[in-house]
């Protein structure tokens, strides 16, 4: 998506709607500013980044749950 801001006296600058909407960016959020060269990057500061990755992998057995069934496979076999 590609947008178009002004940047008003007080120095504030408006986030589209969508944009906001996307990455969680409510009232009172925090946003962090990045210079790469002459590139102004913005990121929203997310307060639990493990309560925002939640999800993003496939469910499924723990790696420990795993490890407890072949040991007890094994032991079964013995």
């Amino acid at each position: 998506m590609k947008a178009v801001s002004k940047v008003t006296v007080k120095g504030q600058v408006l986030i589209p709607g969508e944009l906001r909407k996307r990455h969680h960016i409510e009232p009172g959020s925090q946003v962090r500013f990045f210079e790469y060269g002459d590139v102004l990057c913005i990121m929203a500061v997310v307060k639990e980044p493990v309560d925002a990755a939640w999800g993003a992998l496939p469910g499924g057995d723990s790696l420990t749950e795993e490890l407890l069934k072949e040991r007890a496979k094994d032991f079964a076999d013995a």
